[in-house]
């Protein structure tokens, strides 16, 4: 999944990942990581998602990251919010209020840039990518955030020769695999989803479930 993958995806608003709500996994499940109001949280690959403003309304700081020009300045017009536009290292910066998404790679992203984060919200980015780009992400994150640090991660499990990714099925047990060394692990909820998505039924799939997991990084 090179870049000119996901900018072709969004310069032809191919874009059936967009949930037109804000997710209801993350209202049911966020207060679980229990964050104090205020607390920066890193959104990777954030797209023009309505859970950036979702978690904005909460009182916590918004630290997106997305590589789509095109769906950063969507986000912001289709919220009606006047954005400061700023130039930060390797990234084009953009802020209004608690909400702040910086256009350009995650894998540019530095421990100084997250090391205010105390949480990270995980929706639609471990399973937008590839195997070998799921260890590289996955390390990444492990990386650079500080310890302590609390995540929410989204996945999809399904049977992969059923269907090409993206979405790409992640089990629990590769979570494991990327995330418990250095993370504690824990399974929250796992819910059969294929009944209501359409579109994946159409694209050949029998089972689809939808797993959230809180993660906490270790000391």
């Amino acid at each position: 999944m090179h870049a000119d993958f996901w900018q072709g995806r969004w310069a032809r608003n191919d874009i059936g990942f967009h949930l037109d709500q804000v997710h209801p996994g993350l209202r049911r499940h966020w207060p679980r990581l229990k964050l104090q109001e205020g607390a920066t949280v890193l959104v990777p690959l954030c797209g023009k998602s309505l859970d950036l403003a979702w978690l904005a309304g909460e009182g916590f700081r918004v630290l997106g990251v997305e590589l789509s020009q095109k769906a950063v300045e969507t986000f912001f017009a289709e919220q009606q919010l006047e954005a400061e536009i700023s130039q930060v290292g390797p990234f084009k910066v953009y802020r209004s209020g608690k909400l702040e998404i910086r256009c350009g790679d995650i894998f540019a992203l530095g421990a100084d840039d997250v090391s205010a984060c105390q949480g990270v919200y995980d929706r639609a980015a471990l399973i937008a990518l590839p195997p070998p780009m799921r260890q590289r992400y996955a390390a990444h994150l492990s990386a650079i955030l500080p310890a302590g640090c609390q995540q929410l991660l989204v996945t999809l499990d399904y049977e992969q020769t059923q269907m090409d990714g993206p979405p790409f099925a992640v089990s629990d047990a590769e979570v494991m695999t990327l995330y418990a060394t250095e993370w504690q692990v824990e399974r929250l909820e796992a819910k059969e989803v294929l009944a209501t998505n359409p579109r994946m039924r159409e694209r050949g799939l029998q089972r689809l479930e939808e797993h959230f997991h809180r993660l906490q990084r270790h000391a």
